[in-house]
């Protein structure tokens, strides 16, 4: 099922889209079977759970695991040592403590911030004018030298309604264009993470170049 789940999706995706698996809450030998079917980039939202799944499946060689939670501080040393990109940072302070940490390590950490734009007042981000804020840091201070600001993260309002989405989604590309003509020595700041497995279709509309899909590939949680 997994292997028909994910041809479907990938034939439905643009090449310059990029299909994350959200594989949390799903067990390891699910991942496998995705792998076997060729899917490569997958995300977890738990520090403990990833730990857990990187060491159970470090034998699959091209593996990458993203980090799509809310990461707590406390729980960088789970998380960054095995992921290729954080797409939830969502604070200044756990800005400041990826880079206290990568610093330490002398690693570079690439990271998505999260674009606060659903109704819900829950959701975590930041808004436009926090996010030119910290990259008016990054470029003209030099704050936070060991990480790469790669893009923008953002979920749509969870609704049925698919023009609250697409404004949603539009919103967040325009966020990401704005950024982009404002400072274009930010070479890597290129991604938008937007969709998952109620609305990809509308993400890739609305210029998604990576989609988060969970329940779409691997069933409902177990």
């Amino acid at each position: 099922m997994i292997a028909r789940q994910l041809a479907n999706i990938q034939s439905q995706l643009p090449p310059q889209v990029t299909l994350v698996a959200v594989s949390k809450f799903h067990p390891a030998d699910a991942i496998r079977e995705a792998y076997g079917a060729g899917q490569r980039i997958f995300a977890e939202s738990r520090p403990q759970e990833l730990a857990g799944k990187v060491q159970a499946l470090a034998d699959l060689d091209g593996l990458q695991w993203h980090f799509i939670g809310h990461l707590q501080t406390n729980k960088l040393k789970l998380v960054l040592p095995y992921v290729s990109l954080v797409q939830s940072v969502d604070s200044r302070h756990l800005l400041d403590a990826i880079e206290k940490w990568a610093a330490a390590a002398s690693r570079e950490v690439s990271v998505l911030l999260e674009m606060h734009v659903a109704l819900e007042e829950s959701q975590q981000g930041f808004y436009e004018e926090e996010i030119l804020d910290i990259l008016l840091q990054a470029v003209g201070d030099g704050a936070w030298p060991h990480i790469r600001f790669c893009g923008l993260m953002g979920m749509a309002t969870n609704t049925d309604d698919k023009e609250q989405i697409v404004a949603d989604f539009t919103r967040v590309r325009a966020c990401m264009e704005q950024m982009r003509d404002i400072f274009p020595e930010l070479e890597d700041f290129k991604t938008l993470s937007i969709g998952m497995s109620s609305d990809y279709p509308l993400a890739v509309e609305c210029g998604s170049t990576m989609v988060r899909i969970g329940s779409a590939i691997f069933g409902e949680r177990r």
